[in-house]
């Protein structure tokens, strides 16, 4: 048994001709539809990067016990299940925060992985002088550093085979060449595109052709939008370009897979982590705002060789806790008990049901349920967001630890059910999200796709609301997490 997956950052569905989108050039993401199975009803859970991919290895909801962060001791990482039962597991990636404090435990759990250096702020070349630097829109808003250092690592890309994209797909390429006719493999390619900034190359760019002359502007912040209407397209059409380019690679993938004839005994999965804002509901990026369909509605294909179903779609409410029980199912191999998800080999082959409503969220934030039909974002009850834990054995954000104020404070908590028996830290989580002023919303898919119109409807609240405590609640939440929601 083989496997493969391709994972995007920050992909929305919405730019992808298999979801109805007729100007984003990506003729091989039709042709990924036309060989596997389209998921119209896939949303996130955790959120975001980091938490994600941890439910990439765990297939359980974490982000109701902890903010950004590595994986923990008591987790069970599905890579390392199938490297321990003799499936060889490789990953090629550029997502830099793999090799960061808080997500410096994901990469080794795979037998083999490599790297890919450059993408967004990552500190790769050393320059003391400054780089030049055009006149822009806007900075990075989250550190000048990581700006600055983006244009040091720009320097040295001014080739598309230069890319991390390139390279990390290349090194794909590479063990499919190598490893193709063997068995008992699993590789999972990742790329940080088409995540910002939309650096990439102009022959990409020059399939989105404008009279745009405004300053530069392919890093949007995380903010509310406040640029000019031209400039705001201007920056879709470079994420269209990187999309473009992201379509590109895929097909290579494809086109080796025909070339090794791996359609016959591999699974292929391409997902992505979540999506982005484009200036849809006046927002920009992601995290900071309540998390609409364009964010939390993402686009997932899979082919499974035993049903040999494809060009088809699927209705069923699906997320990214499904995939590591997919995969471990896929390879012959028993569910953690703490796994959430469920395999979606009989999903695949019929459409088949696998949850009812599914919960979706980041640390501090909403509180999310959708049932396929209706999402329910339910707000903190107060404005100071509070009371509100982390929980965790590895006390790191994303580029450091903990502060010390928060670890002289923190308590050993009890066990939870999923963490074997190992107690925690209890550290203070004061969230700065200010997500009080958005209230709670209800949106009914079917009538109001876009999430233009909230409704108001108390039976359906109720139901919503119940779904969402019975996930909490099997999801061991801790208790302040229903007193901070008002539940």
């Amino acid at each position: 048994m083989k496997a493969i997956m391709i994972m995007f950052d920050s992909l929305n569905r919405r730019m992808l001709p298999p979801y109805g989108c007729d100007y984003v050039h990506a003729p091989n993401f039709r042709r990924l539809a036309e060989r596997t199975i389209t998921f119209d009803n896939a949303y996130v859970a955790s959120m975001p990067c980091m938490p994600a991919r941890r439910e990439l290895h765990t297939g359980r909801y974490n982000f109701l016990h902890r903010s950004w962060g590595p994986l923990e001791p008591f987790d069970d990482s599905m890579p390392c299940i199938l490297q321990e039962h003799g499936i060889h597991t490789h990953l090629a990636s550029d997502h830099y925060h793999y090799w960061e404090d808080g997500g410096a435990t994901y990469h080794t759990r795979y037998g083999t992985w490599e790297i890919a250096r450059g993408q967004e702020g990552d500190p790769w070349k050393g320059q003391v002088r400054d780089p030049d630097i055009p006149v822009t829109v806007s900075v990075n808003r989250h550190s000048n550093r990581h700006w600055r250092q983006d244009w040091v690592n720009r320097q040295y890309m001014s080739r598309e085979e230069d890319q991390p994209q390139a390279n990390t797909f290349r090194m794909g390429l590479d063990f499919l060449d190598e490893n193709g006719s063997q068995d008992d493999w699993f590789l999972h390619i990742e790329t940080f595109d088409p995540h910002e900034p939309f650096f990439t190359q102009r022959k990409y760019k020059d399939l989105y052709p404008g009279d745009y002359r405004g300053p530069h502007f392919d890093w949007p912040p995380y903010a509310a939008v406040n640029q000019p209407a031209e400039q705001v397209e201007h920056c879709r059409r470079e994420y269209f370009a990187l999309v473009s380019m992201c379509d590109h690679w895929l097909g290579t993938i494809l086109e080796r897979m025909d070339a090794l004839h791996l359609w016959d005994d591999t699974m292929l999965i391409v997902n992505t982590d979540h999506g982005f804002m484009l200036g849809e509901h006046g927002m920009w990026a992601k995290c900071w705002q309540p998390f609409y369909d364009e964010v939390a509605h993402t686009p997932l294909f899979i082919w499974d060789p035993r049903s040999g179903a494809r060009g088809e779609r699927r209705a069923a409410l699906v997320q990214t806790i499904d995939l590591a029980p997919t995969l471990l199912e896929w390879f012959g191999q028993p569910l953690p008990p703490a796994c959430q998800g469920v395999p979606l080999a009989s999903t695949v082959a019929a459409d088949t049901p696998v949850r009812e409503a599914g919960l979706f969220g980041i640390h501090g934030g909403h509180v999310n349920v959708t049932d396929g039909r209706y999402v329910y974002m339910r707000a903190p009850a107060r404005p100071a967001n509070a009371p509100l834990f982390n929980y965790t054995l590895m006390p790191t954000h994303m580029r450091g630890f903990f502060g010390q104020d928060q670890l002289r404070s923190a308590r050993l908590s009890d066990p939870f059910p999923f963490t074997k028996g190992l107690p925690t830290l209890r550290c203070d989580a004061t969230s700065k999200r200010d997500l009080f002023k958005f209230g709670t919303l209800l949106f009914d898919l079917e009538d109001d796709p876009h999430q233009e119109r909230p409704i108001r409807n108390a039976a359906v609240e109720k139901r919503m609301t119940g779904l969402m405590v019975d996930l909490m609640r099997a999801n061991a939440a801790p208790p302040e997490q229903f007193e901070r929601l008002g539940l």
